[in-house]
């Protein structure tokens, strides 16, 4: 079993979630039973994962909440997409996340894989 808070993979995605926070207080009022509570659940959906799958008897489990936290990391790349198109966030704003969100979807990839290895 790994302690969830010392995982750089949990820590990262904690920031993620508070960069979408400050994201999506900006998105429009009509947005806000929309896309930015989706984003904002899928954001949290990340670390939640890791810590849940943390407590798991086996790597195996593990694995699969990584699974779940990357298939939370491109929803949320994707409902950023949209938020890009429908203007709600400028093309820097949306780089920067966009590169956080890939980086981690590599590192939680990487330890995903070294689990599958052990």
């Amino acid at each position: 079993m790994h302690n969830f808070r010392n995982l750089e993979i949990w820590k990262r995605s904690i920031s993620l979630v508070t960069e979408i926070y400050k994201l999506t207080n900006s998105f429009p009022q009509q947005e806000r039973y929309g896309l930015t509570s989706q984003m904002q659940r899928a954001a949290v959906s990340c670390p939640s994962n890791i810590a849940e799958g943390s407590a798991k008897s086996s790597k195996k489990e593990f694995a699969h909440f990584l699974e779940i936290s990357l298939g939370s990391l491109l929803e949320l790349e994707t409902e950023l997409i949209v938020s890009l198109n429908l203007e709600y966030v400028d093309s820097v704003r949306f780089n920067e996340i966009q590169t956080s969100l890939i980086e981690l979807q590599k590192m939680i990839n990487g330890f995903k894989n070294h689990l599958d290895k052990e």
